[in-house]
């Protein structure tokens, strides 16, 4: 199955096709004309999850300018292919494990809206009961193990989550999301020698939107191709079009497929773009509007799956209309939730602490 993906060989690299790698640091022209295809209700599915997230996040960057969210917040417009595409290859069991920029990766493994904004509000019914806000969200029972705010900690996490799967002899694999910026981090590079001696089931997927905070990855990085950072330990990786949900879960795919079969590590860089600055506090004038606008026009990967849709399986407009319609009703029954809920009993600040 050929993709928009190129594969940087390690050890036991698997033979599935690849194709010339997107340009560097950016969505690739024409990718999508050799991206896999998927079927009508996989693209109904994509397109689905990936407008929840758009919808859900405007929500938020909504709310917070009304003071009604504090401290940190940062949002993933522009992203969700990648959450998504890695969530439809992924099987039930596997683990995601990811940074700060968290709600997507959330809301696709199936966390209640409700519970994931009213947190963001500090509310009692939010998924750590109002005291994480947006950086500290876990569910054990939709084997989400956080948001972390320190840049990079959750990559020896994910990778003890992997461990622990080697250990108990269980096939599933720990999904590790980081960015371009962490991907500088010595914690990482500790982490992929200890994957690679075990042969972890472990797929790190480095979310390359272009700007560690406000530094172009060409002004941060002597080696700006991520998927090649695991070189050094025999860790195989692709470069692949992060804005663009099917060459996403066919990289996916094969990195799970590598993973889950005992032939340890996969490096996934995706190359995608956020649209909106590094957090809610970041006016983002360190890049141009024309090049957001750009990226917005030409590589928006919900107008792709949108694009698809209607003109290759006829979906009438009206249809993806409703679509819409019902999601935005979603997110506004949550916003409700997490604006009225009430706030944490003042003895919640001496539970769950750890001595």
């Amino acid at each position: 199955m050929a993709t928009a993906a190129r594969r940087t060989q390690g050890a036991s690299a698997p033979k599935s096709a690849s194709n010339k790698a997107p340009a560097k640091g950016r969505a690739a022209k024409g990718a999508a004309s050799n991206a896999p295809t998927l079927s009508k209700e996989e693209e109904l599915h994509a397109y689905r999850e990936m407008l929840l997230i758009r919808r859900f996040e405007e929500k938020a960057g909504q709310m917070y300018g009304m003071g009604l969210i504090g401290g940190f917040c940062h949002l993933y417009i522009g992203q969700e292919a990648v959450v998504v595409g890695m969530q439809m290859a992924s099987q039930d069991g596997d683990q995601v494990i990811t940074g700060y920029r968290d709600h997507g990766h959330m809301l696709v493994t199936g966390m209640d809206p409700k519970g994931v904004l009213a947190e963001l509000t500090g509310r009692q019914g939010g998924y750590s009961k109002g005291k994480g806000g947006s950086m500290h969200m876990f569910s054990k029972e939709k084997n989400f193990y956080g948001g972390h705010g320190i840049v990079g900690a959750q990559v020896p996490l994910g990778t003890g989550i992997a461990f622990a799967n080697r250990y108990r002899d269980e096939e599933r694999v720990s999904l590790v999301y980081f960015g371009d910026g962490a991907a500088n981090q010595g914690q990482v590079y500790e982490s992929f020698n200890m994957a690679a001696l075990w042969k972890l089931p472990v797929v790190y997927i480095i979310e390359n939107n272009r700007y560690a905070m406000g530094t172009s990855v060409t002004r941060s990085a002597a080696q700006s191709d991520f998927s090649k950072r695991g070189l050094s330990f025999g860790i195989p990786g692709e470069q692949v079009d992060g804005m663009d949900v099917r060459a996403v879960r066919a990289a996916g795919e094969r990195a799970m497929q590598h993973a889950r079969s005992g032939e340890g590590p996969y490096i996934l860089e995706m190359l995608t773009y956020r649209y909106r600055g590094h957090s809610m506090s970041d006016p983002a004038k360190y890049r141009t509007k024309d090049e957001v606008a750009r990226m917005r026009e030409e590589h928006d990967p919900i107008e792709q799956v949108r694009r698809r849709l209607l003109g290759d399986f006829k979906v009438p407009e009206d249809e993806l209309k409703s679509i819409d319609g019902a999601i935005r009703k979603i997110v506004n029954e949550a916003a409700d939730f997490a604006t009225n809920d009430a706030e944490p009993d003042p003895s919640e600040l001496f539970t769950d602490i750890l001595h």
